[in-house]
């Protein structure tokens, strides 16, 4: 799926203002998401740390639920930030939110990502190349 400039910028914009609310104490980690819906309406988050790790909720996961929680049900493409050291390794989903994502996207479905202290252009990959032969609800049918 192709995604406008246009929507990219609103959809960096949207990270962008997330990410000042991210709640990182224990890890220092700063991560923030847009989610686009069908709808054309864009949802942000961000990570939201709990001092029992296990409850920590992850950026991509916060904007998902949030289009959801809405009346959303699909997401067209996800856009990621993080604020990190250029040379440790690219950000990249998780295994839970890539799960997640797969829930409420198809599997060509773009997500981008973008560490903002790097100074090259963010990283576009499909869903299917992080989670390929995702489990998803036609595996229960």
């Amino acid at each position: 799926m192709k995604i406008s400039k246009t929507i990219l910028n609103k959809l960096l914009k949207k990270a962008k203002e997330s990410l000042k609310n991210s709640y990182s104490p224990y890890s220092q980690y700063r991560v923030a998401a847009a989610a686009l819906a069908k709808s054309g309406k864009i949802y942000g988050g961000t990570n939201i740390e709990n001092a029992s790790y296990g409850l920590t909720m992850c950026a991509e996961r916060c904007a998902i639920f949030k289009a959801i929680s809405e009346g959303e049900k699909e997401i067209l493409a996800l856009y990621i930030i993080v604020s990190q050291d250029p040379k440790l390794p690219e950000a990249t989903p998780c295994g839970a939110c890539r799960q997640v994502i797969a829930e409420f996207a198809r599997p060509d479905a773009p997500i981008y990502t973008l560490n903002l202290q790097d100074k090259k252009p963010p990283v576009m990959r499909m869903l299917k190349e992080y989670l390929p032969n995702a489990f998803t609800p036609k595996n229960l049918e």
